[in-house]
């Protein structure tokens, strides 16, 4: 039996050492069982105590601080110490301490910005956390998100939108970590953006990207250009799609607005996310609160409610849209495999889109002279008298330099600028990514888009400036990596819906091109525009004002 108060505050500190080697091997889960095993522990020890002090109160209080002191102080001691496996990768001692800096830096909506800063600083690969790597090396690509790649990493569970009850990480595309159940999953996805499933889709996109130029129309007056949100235009048209592509065309927001404040939902539903996704043990407790997740649980029920319409119109849709093939091959009840996949579908199927588009008016509009060229090679294959009725789709993808603007704007600007996390599978007990670089099962690693995508071993020179020539010039001077170039990621992860956005983005911006002459207010400050971008997984975009008037047909275009 201990006799002494320093005999048992001694126990402690080795029950406080012991408890961090436990946790090095079963990190806690979520915030309640921290808090669950650190009660277990330090009431028997309060009890121990209490026969050496004076009250409960005192012996509590010493008991739980010298265990969570010690504990914290190993834990701080081993993660900045050369003992730790990541040792070896320079990094900000902030990043290796703690992952509550990684939220920190996440709630300012700039991690990309902080990044690069990181890799500028010390590197291509750069510890950004305990336990995660940020990797800028095309090198690596391959055996991080590519076919030898990855599962998910631990990120994802940190990112659940839904509750609880409707949410089983096994049904979710974007969460499952089980490579074999990622590819079941996926299976459906790859039918729904097969060639010939676009090709039904392709009557939908033409009829809402009609009507937002009409909708554009009715804004130009014989007064001169009228000035608008462009972005929140865009926000309307792709949303619109997005209803008709995934849900049976519930919505119309080009008609009557945003009356029930869907695009405000989803901004707002993706921040806590956003956070959580840097230290998931605290998402259950996030949840939990009703006055922090409620934009969350708002946004994730409103997935649920489409869920539930499209469920409804199974038997009668007469049309083939994606649920149609995603239901096809579901080896699950309709409305289960509808929950999984809504929110996916309102994300991915509009805000990514609705980014690259709002990027490429952006910057046509700030080098005014690409928008000329484009113009003039629009107006090379489709008479400006053409209606837009007579534009074959399919004739865009010949168009170099339409491509090349499309191409420059999401290396600038990739739709999901950070948040491509990779992590060994579980029992695996690593993964070697180079012959000298081996990661231990628990370490995650990060590629992301927009630093590896200005990044001057790939794209040289000035990989910070809008430059469309670059895929075009055919220069030797010139580095172009299309292997470093991700921004729909890469390998069985990377985005299904990548031929559909490529189709729907060189559409879209024909016929913005053709129909409208587009400038900013002249006290506009340019910088305005990549200032209110925000990282929320999606990167999320604050307004674009835009004067807007009708081509004049036949009017030099310079």
């Amino acid at each position: 039996m201990v006799t002494s108060r320093e005999g048992v505050l001694l126990i402690i500190g080795f029950l406080a050492l012991f408890t961090h080697a436990w946790f090095r091997k079963n990190e806690p889960k979520s915030l309640l069982r921290l808090l669950a095993f650190w009660t277990a522990v330090v009431l028997p020890s309060s009890y121990a105590l209490l026969l050496h002090v004076g009250s409960s109160f005192q012996a509590f209080t010493l008991a739980s601080t010298s265990f969570t002191t010690t504990l914290l102080l190993s834990i701080s001691l081993y993660r900045l110490s050369p003992l730790h496996p990541l040792s070896r990768y320079p990094g900000p001692w902030q990043c290796k301490l703690t992952k509550l800096w990684g939220a920190y830096i996440a709630w300012g909506g700039k991690p990309y910005v902080y990044y690069k800063r990181l890799h500028d600083q010390y590197g291509p690969v750069v510890r950004i956390g305990p336990n995660e790597l940020s990797v800028v090396d095309a090198d690596l690509i391959p055996n991080v998100l590519g076919a030898s790649g990855m599962p998910k990493g631990p990120m994802w569970s940190g990112r659940r939108i839904l509750p609880s009850k409707n949410w089983n990480r096994n049904n979710s595309l974007t969460s499952v970590r089980d490579l074999r159940r990622h590819a079941e999953l996926r299976k459906p996805w790859n039918t729904a953006f097969k060639p010939s499933s676009i090709a039904e889709y392709e009557g939908m996109l033409i009829a809402r990207a009609e009507q937002m130029i009409r909708c554009l129309k009715a804004f130009c007056t014989r007064d001169g250009p009228s000035a608008i949100d462009l972005a929140l235009w865009i926000n309307f048209f792709t949303f619109d799609f997005m209803g008709d592509l995934a849900f049976g065309g519930v919505y119309s927001l080009m008609r009557d607005g945003d009356t029930q404040q869907v695009l405000l939902k989803m901004k707002r539903g993706v921040f806590m996310p956003s956070i959580s996704q840097h230290i998931p043990w605290i998402l259950g407790t996030l949840h939990a609160i009703s006055f922090v997740s409620a934009d969350t649980r708002a946004f994730g029920m409103f997935g649920i409610e489409q869920a539930k319409k499209r469920a409804a119109m199974q038997d009668n849709l007469t049309r083939k849209d994606l649920f149609y093939h995603l239901l096809e091959d579901a080896k699950m009840p309709v409305l289960t495999k509808l929950v999984s996949s809504a929110l996916l579908a309102i994300v991915a199927g509009s805000d990514t889109t609705s980014s690259a588009l709002a990027n490429i008016c952006y910057y046509l509009i700030r080098y005014p002279d690409y928008l000329h060229r484009l113009r003039e090679e629009l107006d090379a294959t489709f008479k400006p008298s053409e209606p837009n009725e007579t534009i074959e789709i399919n004739a865009l993808a010949s168009l170099p330099l339409l491509d090349a603007i499309i191409n420059e704007t999401l290396r600038l600007q990739p739709p999901i600028p950070t948040s491509l996390q990779r992590a060994p599978a579980d029992g695996s007990g690593g993964k070697a990514l180079s012959p000298d670089m081996y990661i231990l099962e628990g370490t995650a690693v990060q590629i992301s888009p927009w630093v590896i995508h200005r990044c001057p071993r790939y794209f040289y020179p000035d990989p910070d400036k809008f430059w469309p020539d670059r895929w075009i010039s055919g220069d030797p001077s010139i580095i172009l990596d299309k292997s470093a170039f991700i921004p729909f990621s890469t390998g069985p992860a990377n985005c299904p819906g990548r031929p559909l956005a490529i189709i729907e983005l060189r559409y879209v911006t024909c016929l913005l091109v053709r129909t409208f002459d587009m400038s900013f207010e002249p006290d506009y400050d340019v910088a305005q525009w990549e200032e209110s971008l925000e990282d929320r997984f999606v990167m999320l975009k604050g307004e674009l004002p835009v004067k807007l008037a009708l081509r004049e047909v036949g009017k030099k275009s310079d």
